[in-house]
């Protein structure tokens, strides 16, 4: 018996969802470690803060693993909830972090290694987002669209932190690190409120 081609093509496109997001799974699981060394070396509030971001990640892409396997909207929920509170906390530490370092004039070290990994995280993160917005469009999957903007946030965030640490490292500028952790706070404050009190 031949199996029907719109059968195929959803079970492709679910495969295609899986491996974006194992994909993007994999690079956060890496991306702490690697921004864990380069945040303490070079004493770094951003890299941190993109480090615990990182984390996030690991739990708004278990999420979707979930969802695509069918699982219940009640379990999505609290997870959800889980992801929303840790963004929270996220957005707190970084506006102290950020702010103290600006008052007391903390100079952070020069990161090659913070450079070179958020300057290749920005791109995989750009090209993973696409992928999902195209799947998700594809199978018609608001949470795959949802989190593939989460996803295209991350590059962004990315390409500031990365802006701060070569500013600091190019000019001197050491308040570009903070003001980078600002960005990360924007960010984090946003996602709170529309994980915990959007529509999904």
């Amino acid at each position: 018996m031949t199996t029907p081609p719109a059968t195929t093509s959803l079970t492709t496109l679910l495969r295609r969802g899986f491996a974006l997001e194992y994909a993007t799974l994999g690079w956060n699981v890496i991306g702490i470690v690697v921004l864990a060394i380069a945040a303490i070396s070079a004493r770094s509030v951003a890299l941190a803060g993109f480090g615990l971001d990182s984390l996030i990640e690991i739990g708004a892409s278990t999420v979707v693993i979930w969802e695509l396997s069918g699982t219940g909207e009640d379990r999505q929920r609290r997870a959800l909830k889980l992801i929303g509170a840790g963004f929270a906390l996220l957005a707190a530490y970084l506006l102290v972090q950020s702010t103290w370092v600006l008052a007391s004039g903390f100079r952070p070290h020069h990161s090659p290694l913070g450079i070179a990994w958020t300057a290749v995280t920005a791109v995989v993160m750009f090209t993973l987002a696409a992928g999902k917005a195209r799947t998700g469009t594809a199978l018609d999957n608001p949470v795959l669209k949802t989190e593939g903007r989460v996803t295209l946030i991350d590059g962004l965030l990315a390409t500031a932190v990365l802006l701060g640490l070569v500013l600091n490292t190019a000019a001197g500028w050491w308040w570009a690190d903070p003001l980078a952790g600002y960005v990360l706070v924007y960010y984090a404050v946003r996602e709170t409120k529309e994980i915990l009190f959007g529509h999904h």
